[in-house]
């Protein structure tokens, strides 16, 4: 009799603990739920998202839709091409991007040497190829939408968009790739060599070419901050982990000079890529993906918001991203379809449906 009290009691205490276990996830649960539709509702009026991805027969177009996935439209639809890596001019009028032959596969790294530059305005209509297939390569806009800076193995080169005639040249002192301009006109960043390190973030005065490192090690896709001060990009620090030597790429922010570097965002097991920030600073956008690269070569990766605010955040467990960020925090993570290379403007360049 007293044996199967004691069986009685245990197995109520098992129960009730359970019952708890599973009341307080739910809870935890419920919250994480409810800090997501926050930053959902926070988001959804601000602006536009355009992104590239795969359409219903199969190849690459561009995509718009409202930042909490809503409304979303194909605003290039050829069948016959390969659309890609588009790019918002500063005041949000036009849009520039790369058109590929149909069955092209997109490299991660080398996609500004791909395809035609194909200049439309912001919501996709009007579409004109600047050159031929591999010319324009790297375009980015300047800030006041009229030139653009191009960047191929002989230098960097600004262009007038109407006549297509070449401003002038400056070196490229070992930039190779993901050339951008900065918002206020005076500073390129892009990926390159320097002082015999490889795979670098720098920062280049555009008029007078003098080059400073911003990030030495394993970082690549930099954009900038709506302030031109400020550098995002994508790190991958060594030593990540015992059973992983490759590591994971995190998202990160540095000033231009290369101080304050911090990280916004890791995740153990995806690379972070893709990344830029909204208008106004308060917003990230960015892909993360399993596979190194971003997804360019298959179907992208799952495009994700959080909160500035809520940075530096680390998802899941990562003992090595902890060490190195005290401060990080848990904050909540909106996530959209798969994409690549997305761009947020918070004009109103699309009419509603």
């Amino acid at each position: 009799m007293k044996k199967l009290i004691r069986m009685v009691c245990a197995v109520s205490f098992l129960l009730i603990t359970s019952l708890y276990t599973c009341s307080i996830i739910s809870a935890v649960q419920n919250s994480d739920q409810d800090s997501v539709a926050k930053l959902v509702n926070d988001i959804k009026q601000k602006g536009w998202i355009v992104y590239c991805a795969r359409s219903e027969n199969g190849t690459w177009d561009l995509f718009a839709s409202r930042p909490d996935g809503s409304q979303k439209r194909n605003i290039t639809n050829s069948p016959d091409y390969e659309e890609a890596a588009p790019l918002f001019s500063r005041d949000s009028q036009k849009l520039l991007y790369r058109r590929m032959k149909k069955g092209t596969t997109i490299s991660h790294d080398l996609w500004g040497f791909q395809g035609q530059l194909i200049v439309a305005k912001a919501d996709g209509s009007n579409p004109r190829a600047m050159g031929e297939d591999k010319e324009y390569t790297w375009a980015s806009w300047s800030p006041d939408g009229q030139q653009i800076a191009c960047l191929d193995r002989k230098g960097i080169y600004i262009i007038d968009i109407q006549t297509k005639a070449q401003v002038r040249t400056l070196p490229r002192k070992g930039i190779y790739q993901q050339l951008f301009w900065s918002p206020d006109g005076k500073w390129f960043t892009g990926t390159g060599n320097h002082a015999g390190a490889q795979w670098c973030v720098v920062r280049m005065n555009a008029v007078s070419g003098e080059l400073n490192p911003v990030v030495k090690l394993q970082s690549c896709t930099p954009d900038w901050c709506p302030d031109s001060n400020r550098i995002i990009y994508s790190s991958r620090p060594p030593d990540q982990s015992k059973t992983n030597s490759y590591g994971w790429t995190q998202f990160y922010i540095a000033d231009g000079e290369g101080k304050n570097a911090r990280m916004i965002y890791g995740e153990n097991g995806f690379h972070i890529y893709g990344g830029v920030l909204s208008p106004d600073s308060a917003y990230a956008l960015f892909t993360k993906c399993m596979a190194d690269g971003g997804g360019s070569e298959k179907y992208g990766a799952p495009m994700c918001i959080i909160r500035m605010s809520d940075t530096p955040m680390i998802v899941g467990n990562s003992t090595f991203l902890e060490e190195i960020n005290p401060n990080a925090k848990k904050g909540p993570v909106f996530t959209l379809a798969d994409g690549w290379e997305p761009v947020w403007t918070y004009a109103e360049v699309f009419s509603e449906q």
